[in-house]
């Protein structure tokens, strides 16, 4: 495996590439990466990037809002299987028709969806700064949020904001047990948990503390308890746990038992070390996106940017 990370570092410094990384990818891939972040922090980075190649290890629609960003770069994706069953829950068609249907909306997209989607809407949003977003629309103005409708009703809960909310959702925020979880916080009953604004409204009513994933570890850092129950994708404990090493972190625990008793998405999962290098090598697989559909897509994205 160090002998796979030496060739891919090597390889990165022969093609003046940068590997940017999501923090639900594998261990070893968070490790080897350029910058480690959250959409809206892969997405900041992205547009500061002077290398000529982006090694995107992350899933799909995040690669291709770094190809969005950055049109004259080649972007590549270890693996175009890195799908995100939020994105799927969204086709373009049928958001295009949903819009249509409801007029003088202003339509808001959380940046998990595709570039056909993002080309539909006013301005694009993460979990970082979708609070934001939303306020800055103003009052008599009314908002279609879209793709995830649990994200939508929490950013309604706090602005007291009502939106029309399309019916998507992303499996693995919604696999955790209340159940379990209340019946793991009775044998830690000092962890705080905290949960990612994607999960159900039950999972967020017990959380002690909502943020996107970058705001997820800020908080285990600056937090004073040394006990936490984690409610989002597992692969975030990996950097959490190197940034409070003395701190006990646990992952919550999903409706199926499964490998790991938690939430892991196997979109994510489907990038490997190997792959990362043979894409380095080959160059591919690249992101293609026609020009005209990045034109359209970047002006939601850059208003984003703009505002955060």
């Amino acid at each position: 495996m160090n002998n796979l990370a030496e060739k891919i570092r090597q390889l990165k410094r022969e093609k003046n590439a940068v590997i940017l990384a999501h923090y639900y990818q594998t261990p070893d891939i968070q490790d080897i990466a350029d910058y480690v972040g959250d959409s809206l922090g892969l997405s900041q980075e992205a547009t500061k990037v002077n290398a000529e190649i982006i090694v995107f290890a992350g899933v799909h629609f995040m690669a291709e809002t770094a190809k969005i960003l950055n049109p004259d770069k080649k972007v590549l994706l270890p693996d175009l299987e890195a799908g995100c069953s939020l994105a799927s829950s969204c086709p373009p068609d049928a958001f295009e028709k949903f819009i249509q249907a409801h007029p003088d909306h202003v339509v808001i997209t959380y940046v998990n969806c595709s570039a056909e989607v993002k080309a539909l809407s006013d301005i694009v949003c993460t979990s970082s700064n979708a609070l934001k977003i939303v306020n800055s629309v103003p009052k008599d103005k009314p908002i279609i949020f879209a793709p995830d409708q649990n994200l939508g009703k929490y950013i309604m809960k706090q602005t007291g904001r009502k939106m029309l909310l399309w019916d998507g959702e992303c499996v693995i925020h919604t696999a955790f047990s209340i159940e379990k979880l209340l019946e793991l916080h009775k044998e830690h009953p000092g962890a705080s948990i905290i949960a990612h604004p994607e999960s159900e409204e039950h999972i967020l009513d017990v959380a002690k503390f909502i943020g996107s994933t970058a705001a997820l570890l800020n908080h285990v850092k600056q937090d004073s308890n040394d006990e936490f129950i984690v409610a989002t994708e597992a692969g975030i404990l990996h950097k959490m746990q190197q940034a409070v090493p003395q701190k006990k972190l646990i992952p919550a625990p999903a409706k199926e038992d499964n490998t790991c008793a938690c939430s892991e998405c196997g979109y994510m999962k489907v990038n490997t070390m190997q792959k990362l290098y043979d894409c380095l090598q080959n160059e591919a697989p690249e992101i293609i996106l026609d020009p005209e559909l990045i034109k359209k897509a970047a002006i939601p994205i850059k208003r984003m940017l703009e505002l955060s």
